[in-house]
């Protein structure tokens, strides 16, 4: 299994912060948004390669990030250079796969989130299913509904995902955390179809339609960074995760 993390992004709502610098690496506590994240991950077993999707302005920062760890990264600048010119997710997830020959399963993930529970959960409930994957957690308030990705279930399996939709159908989000079986990533033939490319959450839309998609309802907290207030605040809050 490849584990894919999203950090093409540039996040210009974090400037000055991150102006010339990647958020996924702004540090929460004593590590790193993606240590946080990839320190947890590995302790499954199940990942064989990390994958960092960057564009070109933060590619090296990454690089030299990639020298710290102990476990296999490889990092894909998609060569863009302004959040203008950016391909978008669904857009960037295909480039790495065109680029390195990609044919695994996929755990694909934001860089820019840490959570209190451990992926291992998701990846578990995912290889068990042995069905492509997404997580969920309730959300009460509509406002925060609009801006997110929401699905339709029957039961455990998903029927419909719409992205920031003006009138939700129900409470469940859907965080930026996807499992792909690899016969599932057929991405070209999606976007020929007009799905959507800018939110990764647009690929689900689309997949859900076409097969089988169980969604793991989240076990705790996910903490979105989305701009100097926010991440503010994740650092007073964030404890790690809780085992």
């Amino acid at each position: 299994m490849i584990c894919m993390i999203l950090a093409a992004g540039y996040a210009t709502r974090l400037y000055p912060l991150t102006e010339n610098f990647p958020k996924p690496l702004l540090k929460v506590g004593d590590k790193t948004i993606l240590d946080w994240l990839l320190d947890d991950i590995d302790t499954s077993g199940d990942i064989s390669e990390y994958v960092v999707i960057s564009n070109h302005k933060f590619a090296h920062h990454f690089e030299e990030w990639a020298k710290t760890k102990t476990y296999k990264i490889t990092v894909v600048d998609d060569g863009t250079e302004s959040n203008e010119t950016r391909l978008g997710a669904v857009k960037d997830v295909q480039f790495a796969i065109d680029r390195l020959g990609i044919k695994d399963d996929i755990l694909l993930i934001a860089g820019d989130n840490v959570l209190d529970f451990s992926l291992c959960k998701f990846i578990t409930y995912a290889k068990e299913k042995n069905t492509s994957a997404v997580m969920r957690y309730f959300e009460p308030e509509e406002k925060k509904l609009k801006k997110c990705g929401v699905l339709t279930l029957e039961g455990d399996v998903v029927t419909k995902m719409a992205e920031k939709p003006e009138n939700p159908e129900t409470n469940w989000c859907c965080p930026p955390f996807y499992f792909y079986k690899a016969e599932d990533l057929k991405i070209n033939e999606a976007l020929e179809e007009g799905c959507g490319f800018d939110a990764p959450g647009s690929y689900v839309s689309w997949l859900c339609t076409k097969t089988i998609v169980n969604a793991f309802v989240m076990p705790g907290r996910r903490y979105d960074i989305g701009n100097l207030e926010s991440y503010e605040q994740v650092k007073r809050d964030y404890k790690g995760i809780i085992k």
